[in-house]
């Protein structure tokens, strides 16, 4: 937009001296000048106004100043472990590994001798710490043998995990992906690590190399994951949040439940990723995402969606634009969700009557967003512009709320649909927090290894498994496989 022009009291006089229309076209211009420099204003002050508490901004973009109002409520209850909690103090153990006993030869006081002399009491302390760690080296050694009755000869076999003439062991390797991947430390720190804690110098590329084996280790169980999502008739969560990838834009997707995960990348968002990847297009339960536009394409699909959006959304126009709907509409979501966390045990959804009354009052307030922010009329002496035109934000929340009531209030109808996304959220902060530490992938295969191995150890901690442990274990050959997903490999058996 080009810098207007600073007019002098002398240039107005001239163009009034020009007659009556020139006037008024020096200012019908002057006022459209001003209602574009008004929008345009409005719109920066909506930018800067927003945060990651009022908008799907992340916390770190808020800095250092920004103070944000979050969601939660005080419980009223102590900081620290509550009751029930088991804890996790240091006890003594019954048979400690090593004794070392501190006897009393003399008197601290007088320097008697005190060697011959019974102890009344004992009193006993344990120190809890790690052994000194080394690498140890197991060789194996396997026979060779001429048979004397066809003269063939035999080898002795080695162990499915001994392969190389000199390698690595599957527990030392499962430590190189469990900081690099777990961890996100970076190769060369994992390296110095090793160095440091087992005095055994390792190359970059070991690391790389066992996090290669590790990820073609747990691809069996990645597609069991798949399948399972496929399949399932529960609530799955969907999310996807962008990276780069050898300099280029692409996506890390998310799809998983309280017990499983599955991360996979795609140069794409929208509706290719989702048909390639292979699960929403067929998706048979109820799917909680944030409302991308490409999610609703699939007709067949029943989705429900993220209220912590709404919730944001709301606070910033009730923040930006003082509107008392938003307000309400924002406590009315808070008491059904109360509502739903109050109910018994047993019941699975609110009480007709319940759900009535909630959905009448949704209707008003909705209404009321509406009624307040009126469509603009269209200004017929401008040239029209393509597209559709553009709308107030509290207006496209209020049309959105409207339109999306069923999936928005799916969580009071069915209490198997969480209220918000906040399950797929959580499993995607580990690709912001990869992001964070490397900046990003250099390269395809890079990418697809951390979405497998992450996948893995994942849904191997949501069913309280030790990273340690099933890192190893895939490494042997034989990954751990979560309860839920145990009928898969009995089919592919």
């Amino acid at each position: 937009m080009e810098p207007m022009y600073q007019f002098t009291e002398e240039d107005i006089r001239a163009i009034y001296r020009l007659g009556e229309d020139e006037t008024v076209a020096f200012i019908w211009n002057m006022l459209q000048n001003y209602k574009t420099l008004s929008e345009r204003i409005q719109k920066l002050e909506d930018q800067i106004a927003k945060n990651s508490g009022n908008s799907g901004k992340p916390p770190s973009s808020d800095g250092l100043t920004k103070k944000t109002k979050s969601l939660r409520h005080k419980s009223g209850k102590k900081s620290g472990g509550q009751d029930g909690h088991p804890g996790s103090t240091l006890k003594a153990v019954e048979h400690p590994d090593y004794v070392e006993k501190h006897d009393v030869k003399q008197c601290q006081h007088c320097h008697a001798n005190l060697e011959h002399v019974k102890a009344k009491r004992i009193e006993k302390r344990q120190v809890f710490d790690v052994p000194p760690t080394k690498v140890e080296v197991t060789e194996h050694i396997a026979e060779v043998k001429d048979c004397p009755t066809c003269h063939q000869t035999t080898t002795g076999t080695f162990p499915p995990e001994v392969s190389q003439p000199v390698q690595y062991g599957i527990r030392i390797k499962a430590q190189m992906v469990y900081f690099n991947q777990q961890h996100h430390i970076p190769l060369e720190r994992t390296a110095e690590i090793i160095e440091d804690l087992y005095d055994q110098s390792i190359s970059e590329g070991t690391i790389v190399e066992a996090c290669n084996q590790m990820s073609q280790q747990v691809e069996p169980m990645i597609e069991a994951i798949k399948e399972e999502l496929k399949n399932t008739t529960e609530t799955a969560h969907f999310d996807e949040t962008g990276g780069r990838i050898n300099g280029k834009l692409w996506w890390f997707h998310v799809v998983c439940t309280a017990f499983l995960t599955l991360y996979a990348i795609h140069p794409k968002r929208g509706s290719k990723a989702l048909n390639e990847i292979g699960i929403f297009p067929i998706f048979k339960g109820t799917a909680m995402h944030d409302a991308y536009c490409s999610y609703f394409q699939y007709e067949a699909v029943t989705n429900a969606l993220c209220n912590a959006h709404h919730l944001r959304d709301l606070i910033f126009i009730e923040e930006q634009y003082h509107q008392a709907w938003a307000s309400d509409m924002k406590k009315l979501l808070l008491e059904i969700k109360t509502a739903v966390e109050d109910s018994p045990p047993e019941q699975t959804f609110l009480p007709p009557d319940q759900i009535a009354d909630f959905e009448i009052r949704y209707d008003a307030i909705v209404e009321a967003g509406l009624q307040i922010n009126p469509l603009a009329e269209p200004d017929l002496t401008l040239p029209k512009k393509r597209g559709k035109p553009k709308k107030h934000p509290a207006r496209n929340l209020a049309e959105h709320l409207k339109a999306r009531k069923r999936e928005t209030l799916a969580f009071m109808v069915d209490f198997k649909v969480p209220f918000d996304n906040n399950q797929a959220e959580r499993d995607l902060r580990m690709v912001k927090l990869k992001q964070k530490v490397s900046g990003c992938f250099r390269s395809e295969d890079g990418a697809k290894v951390f979405s497998n191995i992450r996948s893995y150890i994942s849904t191997s901690r949501k069913n309280d498994q030790r990273v340690l442990d099933v890192l190893q274990l895939a490494l042997a050959g034989i990954p751990y496989v979560p309860p839920i997903l145990q009928a898969h490999f009995c089919l592919s058996a």
